[in-house]
């Protein structure tokens, strides 16, 4: 075991505000000219541009609406464009729940600066000051109702193609509009609800040809012989080959390269590689493996005062996969001298990065200048599944096919087993309490691969296939962003309760037989659950209400503020406090990487031979709220996933392969199973806004953990809470009494 420090961000896990410049809002740092981010090419339009993903998460209508009201437009004359290396900003990865800081904050302040120089050349033109006149969808109008102009016709494209200067501000909250206002319609919904193309998966381009790639059951597994023995002739027009252990099938049609890739797939042999842990017991694996470990806080004293109540707990999540409904797709064309890809990546500059290493060792490597990404929606995925990977295979079928577009998408199977997945994780709580109730020491240390592989963040391309060639490139460690980029294993680690003494130890492990990196909330999801099923034992040890044991141990007003509103607000909460045998009620809160969203949830369950969670409400204050209806979806979005995962969610694997590689193995929520759930937004205009995306995941991951207990009696500390773990912590119970 090494023990290194808690070093700065790695470039690319947030905007690097250290580079000389005047600091400039959001993206805008490191994007500072308006016509990144603007475009007035046609009468009557505005042209906005992103580098962030749309996901699902609604990021285009909420963009759409900031860049509507700054401008005082009908959202209507908005034209926002989808990601493209093309064009418009690189703003990195979509993630962390970022996209409204860094993207939103941008375009307001771009639109800012727009407004204010299309004001001020009206008042030069009809010789008055710029605040007595107002815009109108538009038009400049002056106080007597005379229209000025508009945005077309005082400020030319090439007015654009300068730095934001930061002399215009936006609107305070009171001339707002739109924002926190508004109810519009998704701009990406109506397509998704009526089944028209809009997905990458219903992309078809002309000439195109269908690839599928073959991999082997582990990382490090060997391609025995090719081509196989038996294999026989080929149709026409369909073109196999092995480029180590990258296998790849190209036909003119699906059902062509699906039949060709069944028949190869049956034939071919794989020499294993190292054996894979042992899958029930994850807790000694994770202890015991090689790491390097990090002290990311150590404020006060190390040890536990002798003289004080102890609490020890472990708790430990499987590992997850994205176990996204549509699996990973990609397009790709090569004519020679351009490279165009088309991708659900959720960083398409990072992925045309890590393309240029990847091809850097071809007889002609291509260029980054000559390859264009585009983003395509695709099925919703929060982290780093198999689009990068899918993409780099498509590049590969491509340039074997020059003129051709080839389009692959993976199976299920591949999906469940070859994407990158979240990391398994332990945690380790111990805490003191003095004799008057208070907590006074307080440790966290957990063991957990890194939480990011995501690609352009290493000096080796972080896709699948290029590890895979007969001149491979191996695969990047994951690693995980420091506290001061969001963590990762480490995210939310450290309490938010006031406690004087607090240490936390990271052990990040430095083996991978498993492929990790960023999935949704990160470590997070582990540690707000960790840590807020402990407060409830330490509570219910104490002889205390686990509401008033965390009132005790907070001063911030937002977070008791999340608390008050979610259990005061609930139809059932106060209700449901002398529920039937085998229900339970439970509370789980946290501040998202402790400078995001925060986020309090509640949960009721009804206990059996499973678990059932019937009812979740949730506070949420992302201070200033864009979309409310986004904020309610993304809220809703992450408590049904957390919900999933808790319940039924881990990767299961023998020591020769993943064998979770369907639904029936790998299960998820059903629709039927999805509980009644509730949101309570908190508003407020005049704070900085805040990401919803990831908030929910851990607490109501403890929400449901702490009904779960009260309902069962037993405390179940290792996830998920399917039939399994409830009858292994009952026993363990038993044995105790």
């Amino acid at each position: 075991m090494s023990i290194v420090p808690d070093t700065a961000a790695p470039r690319g896990f947030a905007i690097d505000r250290g580079n000389g410049r005047p600091q400039r809002p959001g993206s805008l740092h490191v994007n500072p000219r308006l016509s990144q981010w603007l475009g007035l090419a046609e009468a009557g339009v505005v042209d906005a541009y992103t580098g962030k993903a749309e996901l699902g998460q609604g990021i285009l209508t909420a963009l759409r609406l900031i860049v509507a009201d700054e401008l005082d437009l009908a959202p209507e004359r908005v034209r926002l464009h989808p990601a493209s290396t093309a064009h418009g900003p690189d703003e990195g990865v979509t993630s962390g729940s970022l996209s409204i800081q860094d993207s939103g904050g941008a375009l307001r302040h771009a639109c800012a600066e727009l407004r204010g120089l299309a004001l001020e050349r009206a008042a030069a033109r009809a010789g008055t000051d710029a605040s007595a006149l107002h815009i109108d969808d538009g038009r400049i109008v002056a106080a007597d109702g005379t229209v000025l102009g508009d945005y077309w016709s005082l400020v030319a494209s090439g007015d654009l193609d300068a730095e934001y200067t930061g002399r215009h501000v936006p609107k305070p909250a009171a001339q707002r509009r739109l924002i926190g206002r508004a109810r519009p319609l998704r701009v990406d919904l109506a397509d998704k609800v009526h089944g028209r193309p809009r997905y990458l998966h219903d992309l078809r381009l002309p000439g195109l040809r269908h690839g599928r790639v073959l991999r082997g059951p582990t990382l490090d597994a060997t391609l025995a012989a090719f081509p196989p023995a038996g294999l026989g002739p080929l149709p026409a027009g369909v073109d196999v080959w092995a480029d180590g252990r990258f296998v790849a099938v190209v036909a003119a049609d699906e059902a062509t390269a699906d039949r060709i890739a069944a028949r190869l797939r049956a034939r071919l042999a794989w020499l294993p590689g190292a054996p894979l842990p042992e899958a029930h017991a994850l807790p000694a694996y994770l202890r015991s493996a090689p790491c390097e470990t990090t002290h990311p806080l150590q404020r006060g004293d190390e040890g536990l005062p002798e003289d004080s109540r102890h609490f020890r707990a472990e708790y430990v999540k499987p590992y997850l996969a994205h176990a996204s409904i549509g699996p990973s797709c990609a397009i790709a064309s090569w004519n020679g001298a351009t490279l165009e890809v088309w991708t659900h990546s959720q960083g398409i500059h990072n992925l045309r990065d890590d393309l240029v290493k990847a091809l850097a060792r071809e007889p002609q490597p291509v260029a980054r200048e000559a390859i264009v990404v585009h983003h395509v929606e695709g099925a919703g995925c929060y982290g780093h599944n198999g689009a990068d990977d899918v993409a780099f295979d498509a590049v590969l079928m491509a340039l074997r096919c020059p003129g051709a577009p080839v389009r692959v998408v993976w199976s299920r199977p591949d999906e469940l087993t070859h994407s990158p997945l979240g990391s398994a994780h332990l945690v380790e709580l111990r805490a003191a309490v003095d004799a008057s109730g208070r907590i006074t020491h307080w440790q966290h240390e957990l063991w957990a691969h890194g939480y990011s592989s995501r690609p352009g963040r290493a000096k080796t391309p972080a896709l699948r296939a290029a590890a895979e060639r007969a001149d491979a490139m191996p695969l990047p460690l994951p690693i995980d962003p420091p506290l001061a980029a969001g963590g990762g294993a480490q995210r939310n680690a450290i309490p938010a309760y006031d406690v004087p003494n607090v240490q936390v130890i990271h052990h990040r492990l430095t083996v991978m037989p498993l492929r990790t990196s960023a999935m949704r909330a990160l470590g997070a999801y582990a540690n707000v659950y960790a840590i807020e099923c402990f407060m409830d034992e330490i509570a219910q040890a104490l002889g205390v209400e686990p509401l008033a044991l965390r009132r005790r141990h907070l001063q911030d007003p937002r977070a008791l503020a999340v608390l008050e509103a979610v259990t005061q607000r609930s139809a059932w909460w106060a209700a449901s406090v002398g529920d039937a045998e085998g229900m339970g009620r439970g509370l789980g809160w946290a501040r998202y990487k402790s400078t995001g969203a925060w986020c309090a949830a509640i949960a009721r369950v009804e206990v059996g031979t499973s678990v059932r969670v019937t009812h979740l409400d949730l506070a949420v204050d992302v201070g200033m709220v864009v979309d409310v209806d986004g904020v309610i979806n993304q809220i809703e979005g992450g408590a049904v996933q957390a919900t999933s995962w808790t319940l039924k969610e881990q990767v299961r694997f023998d020591r020769e392969r993943i064998t979770s590689d369907g639904w029936e193995s790998y299960p998820v929520l059903r629709f039927s199973e999805v509980p009644e759930v509730v949101v309570h937004v908190i508003d407020r205009p005049d704070e900085p806004p805040l990401g919803a995306g990831e908030a929910a995941q851990g607490p109501v991951a403890a929400a449901v953990g702490n009904a779960v207990s009260r309902a069962l009696g037993v405390r179940v500390r290792a996830l998920p809470l399917d039939a399994e773990q409830l009858l292994q912590a009952v026993h363990a119970a038993e044995v105790v009494s």
